[in-house]
């Protein structure tokens, strides 16, 4: 019962904190979020602790005192994040988009868009991830997310309202997969996040910052069910604003075995994220257990799923 109680306290207070992040202008929202972020740093020491774990072992090479740094711009990004998030459901429209983004690369979407069967875009928490499906939308591309069902009520629509006051469809990862066909066939964009350690989904270990790292299958099981093109995208926090970079499409390698495929370019995409989060550190959600489960232990059987958001 106190967790439910809790629960509604912390509900109301995004409901009451999001309306007065709307009212000031972003950059004194930004500016709350940084001091808040590091407050968070200090106070959250079950995440702290897991940042500067992982970042110690994927950058052997850096000091106490970047590890440190790095994961304290983290936290601070990830509040930026959730203020950037309230203005974009309340203040950003298609009239205002480019002065929040820009980007490099829209033509590879046009491009895929044209063969006719879709577009799996396959973000990462790195950035400002929940930007990416907002801008398309904006511009006028039709299509959805696939997200992780909160199974609190209040939580789960305060979360997908946000998202689906853009017009973004949003399909759960326990649903049915034909859902996700549905948007493809229909020549739709569907964003995609597969980059973290889920073991209720059905996934492969590759390599990851030199560990193997238990991912999702469903990129690349999907996009060789639907034909659509599997394109990496990534909204990288600047200055004064967004860059959202589309890479070129991941081409689909096939081996003689359907698991081998499905290994080798699960492999190819997660080498790309590797290589954005080696640039830009800070950027991505260190505090996660992203190596949590190991390859010798025996995962439960899964049911029918896509991936985690």
């Amino acid at each position: 019962m106190k967790i439910k109680t809790r629960r509604y306290y912390i509900y109301y207070i995004l409901k009451i904190g999001g309306f007065f992040i709307a009212v000031f202008p972003l950059r004194i929202g930004l500016f709350m979020a940084t001091v808040v972020g590091r407050l968070i740093f200090i106070f959250g020491k079950k995440e702290r602790r897991t940042a500067i774990d992982n970042l110690r072992n994927s950058f052997p090479e850096k000091s106490e005192t970047e590890i440190r740094d790095i994961a304290i711009s983290v936290f601070i990004n990830l509040c930026k994040n959730g203020v950037e998030w309230v203005n974009m459901h309340y203040k950003l429209n298609a009239g205002n988009i480019d002065r929040w983004v820009t980007v490099e690369g829209r033509d590879i979407v046009d491009r895929a868009l044209s063969r006719g069967n879709g577009v799996l875009m396959l973000a990462s928490h790195f950035g400002n991830w929940e930007l990416i499906p907002v801008y398309f939308l904006l511009k006028g591309y039709y299509g959805g997310v696939i997200a992780r069902r909160i199974y609190f009520k209040g939580y789960d629509n305060f979360i997908s309202g946000l998202r689906t006051s853009k017009g973004a469809i949003v399909v759960y990862r326990d649903e049915s997969p034909k859902k996700i066909l549905k948007i493809l066939k229909n020549n739709g964009i569907v964003g995609i996040l597969a980059d973290q350690d889920v073991d209720s989904v059905d996934g492969v270990f590759v390599d990851f910052f030199g560990r193997k790292a238990y991912t999702p299958k469903a990129p690349v099981a999907l996009a060789m069910a639907s034909g659509a093109a599997l394109i990496p995208c990534f909204m990288i926090r600047e200055k004064n604003g967004h860059r959202l970079i589309v890479e070129k499409p991941i081409e689909i390698v096939e081996k003689t075995d359907k698991e081998d495929t499905i290994k080798l370019n699960t492999q190819a995409w997660s080498q790309i994220i590797e290589r954005y989060i080696r640039k830009y550190p800070e950027q991505w959600v260190w505090i996660h257990r992203r190596w949590k489960t190991a390859p010798h232990e025996t995962l439960p059987e899964k049911a029918e799923s896509t991936v985690h958001k």
